[in-house]
């Protein structure tokens, strides 16, 4: 699957709702095999506003921000310090050169088709007591998802759009994440959560997924700036139907699914 290219304005739109998941991710790791001055890896940085989050919690690690968007990382590096830098690497093939006491990674591994055979090289590179922690969306099934690749699909547009979105397999069951995780002498917690965000604004489900899901359509359709906005106009009708605006704003439930593998010291 080609990356797509990210616009970090519009993804950071919605930067309150996309970071409260990691909230609830960076809860659950516990102590960390050389604190106060782990060594982390952020797989997946993004523009580096959760890897801000990182260094808050450990403000003596050092903190290095994996990324293959150069968009992003020139975004994300407005945060470097002493113990905070970004580089480019591409999660399919980023294979540890270091020992860490943390790997995380936040909503990114639904773009990595066969990420769970990257776990074994991941989890080999942790020290004695680390820990690789994930989260990933888990809302492929909802409307947002299946209707824009029901329109891609459609006999109108999947001569230049068929086959090009992911499906609900591009992440794993909770039950099936806990098994790839598993091991003797590792401790594994695996749960999901449904978040019912209330968004505001016109059509903020349609800009939510502009930062994110639509963007492999707008890439596609780039060179053709009218079939763009007609399939966009298209995709925000269907979605004012499936998620209709209501007094306080229009709600949008969104799953996710975590995941923390801690290892033996």
């Amino acid at each position: 699957m080609t990356s797509p290219t990210w616009d970090p304005r519009q993804y950071l739109r919605h930067a309150d709702h996309r970071t409260r998941p990691f909230h609830d991710l960076l809860a659950r790791i516990g102590p960390l095999p050389h604190e106060p001055s782990p060594r982390i890896a952020d797989l997946g940085c993004g523009a580096g506003n959760v890897t801000a989050l990182l260094a808050e919690r450990w403000p003596g690690a050092r903190i290095t921000g994996y990324d293959s968007s150069p968009r992003m990382l020139e975004r994300a590096r407005d945060r470097t310090s002493p113990l905070l830098d970004f580089a480019e690497a591409d999660a399919a093939t980023w294979t540890p050169d270091a020992t860490y006491d943390l790997i995380v990674s936040n909503a990114l591994l639904q773009w990595v088709p066969g990420h769970t055979g990257r776990f074994p090289h991941w989890l080999g590179a942790l020290a004695p007591g680390g820990t690789l922690a994930f989260q990933v969306p888990g809302n492929f099934d909802a409307p947002s998802h299946t209707l824009m690749r029901e329109l891609a699909a459609s006999p109108r547009w999947a001569g230049r759009l068929g086959g090009l979105l992911r499906h609900a397999d591009a992440v794993l069951t909770p039950a099936d994440y806990l098994a790839h995780l598993t091991a003797p002498g590792r401790t594994v917690d695996v749960w999901e959560t449904t978040y019912l965000h209330l968004l505001q604004g016109e059509d903020p489900v349609l800009d939510w997924v502009k930062g994110t899901g639509l963007r492999p359509v707008l890439d596609a359709l780039a060179d053709d700036p009218e079939a763009r906005d007609t399939f966009t106009g298209e995709y925000r009708d269907l979605l004012r139907t499936a998620y209709p605006a209501g007094p306080h704003g229009t709600v949008f439930p969104f799953r996710r699914i975590f995941a923390v593998a801690r290892t033996a010291r």
